[in-house]
């Protein structure tokens, strides 16, 4: 597949005077959202921990690594496609799991899926999810998902909503380890802006009847109380490494642990006998301060890279920081805010604008400094400065 070609569509459309809806320049898209959404919707998205620290080095983490080009390489014909956990997909991203995502467009989850699955690019739907998993799935049709968790404290509850979503078609479950609180989030904080609290993004839990035969009113009845029930089943509880055999009697599939950050915590992932881990830090969201997730990704795939699958998330706004990250060791790469943006400015459309354009990016970059495959690609494709 020619994922390039992106760029000529959009040239002879120009033909026409028919230019791209907004920007083709991922790093470009926040402001643009800005203009339309309002501000707690928007720094929700857009906001990190503390200062934002976080936030800024995962963006000057890539600025680090630079590519070297590569001449009269045969790279005229190339393959970005790959298979991750079992899931093909045309080039190595999937789209992160984002919450809430009615806060930027009324459809939400499902213009997402329905977006993903036009382009075969594997979405990954997250707890916290403004639709429930049977509708999200079938928006999604045919198309690849991944299920992303957040563990509830009640079991029964947990295991309810793991068999919705594999009975619904995901066929890996994304555990979400650094979010076990919600950070200082200053930009939220000082609007006082938390979509829960209002019964937003609780679709799944809302649902489910395990958490519904706990309520004494239905959350249509009573949605305050249905929300002070699922907050603390939701928060507030940071497990051990001896929890993780629960999922794993309970998911028949491959399963991800997202947020590691150290070498340790990734050879204790693989000693576990998870399938994969993400390298990340939740785009900043979460430790105020942190290290890059580009910065630790090099060391953990050298340590537990022929054990299990690394992938990456944290800062991923062009082709050319797939490239990177890629060559620095991931498997692939998921993409975060750049989709959510394009959801806000274009709904369905928007997100499968955003992620075209990204996935063109990411091939022409491969062919331009001389990679005809994704094997191809090792740290010696770039030089740190």
């Amino acid at each position: 597949m020619n994922l390039g070609a992106y760029q000529n569509e959009i040239y002879l459309q120009g033909l026409a005077d028919n230019l791209p809806a907004f920007t083709t320049d991922a790093t470009r898209l926040a402001e643009l959202a800005r203009e339309v959404l309002a501000p707690g919707p928007f720094w929700y998205v857009e906001g990190g921990a503390g200062s934002g620290a976080t936030v800024r080095a995962n963006r000057s983490a890539f600025d680090t690594w630079r590519i070297v080009p590569r001449m009269l390489r045969d790279a005229t014909n190339r393959t970005t496609a790959t298979t991750v956990l079992g899931t093909p997909m045309p080039a190595p991203l999937l789209l992160a799991p984002v919450g809430v995502q009615s806060i930027v467009h009324p459809d939400g989850e499902l213009a997402t899926a329905r977006a993903a699955a036009s382009l075969n690019v594997p979405m990954i739907l997250s707890t916290a999810s403004s639709n429930t998993i049977e509708d999200v799935a079938e928006a999604n049709g045919s198309g690849p998902r991944w299920f992303q968790l957040y563990w509830p404290n009640d079991p029964d509850l947990c295991i309810s909503i793991l068999n919705r979503a594999a009975k619904a078609g995901f066929t890996a479950l994304v555990v979400t380890l650094d979010t076990w609180t919600l950070a200082w989030r200053p930009r939220d904080l000082d609007q006082s802006y938390l979509p829960f609290i209002r019964g937003t993004g609780t679709a799944i839990p809302f649902s489910d009847p395990v958490f519904r035969g706990g309520l004494e009113r239905s959350p249509e009845e009573d949605i305050p109380s249905a929300v002070l029930k699922w907050i603390p089943l939701f928060t507030g509880t940071d497990r051990g490494w001896s929890a993780l055999p629960f999922l794993r009697e309970h998911w028949d599939g491959p399963i991800v642990l997202k947020g590691i950050q150290h070498v340790d915590d990734a050879r204790r992932a693989a000693d576990a006998g998870m399938d994969a881990i993400v390298v990340s830090n939740h785009g900043g969201r979460q430790v105020d301060g942190a290290v890059a997730s580009l910065d630790v990704l090099p060391g953990i795939a050298n340590a537990v890279g022929d054990r299990l699958e690394v992938l990456f998330d944290s800062g991923v706004r062009s082709g050319a920081d797939m490239l990177k990250a890629l060559a620095l060791g991931a498997r692939a790469v998921l993409l975060g805010r750049p989709y959510v943006w394009g959801l806000g400015l274009g709904g369905q459309d928007g997100v499968r604008h955003v992620v075209r354009s990204l996935l063109a990016d990411f091939d022409l970059t491969l062919a331009l400094s001389g990679h005809r495959s994704l094997a191809d690609l090792s740290p010696d494709s770039l030089v740190r400065i």
